[in-house]
């Protein structure tokens, strides 16, 4: 058989190993980030959808973004270092925290 027969099952036995791997090596110290597997899965999928590469291109791109609290609502505290103040505003009445 050829080496180009055994490339994609091949493939997929090396993902079921690093993901092992990974997961193993995860549950003995705390690791934060993006596993190494999804990561190929997300190219894999991304050379045969051009829909999935939009989307890991938007979901960088969303990445780099500021988050910032409330986004679109009126700030609740707000503070002048110039004036030295700061204002507090009450909540809405019919606001309800869940």
């Amino acid at each position: 058989m050829t080496l180009l027969e055994w490339s994609i099952p091949g493939g997929m036995v090396l993902l079921v190993a690093v993901g092992i791997f990974e997961l193993w090596r995860e549950s003995r110290r705390k690791r934060t980030g993006k596993r190494l597997s999804a990561t190929y899965v997300d190219e894999v999928t991304a050379m045969f959808y051009g829909t999935k590469r939009m989307e890991l291109n938007h979901r960088d791109s969303v990445e780099m973004l500021r988050e910032e609290e409330d986004d679109g609502a009126p700030p609740r505290f707000g503070v002048d270092l110039d004036r030295g103040t700061v204002s507090i505003r009450p909540r809405d009445p019919g606001f309800r925290s869940e």
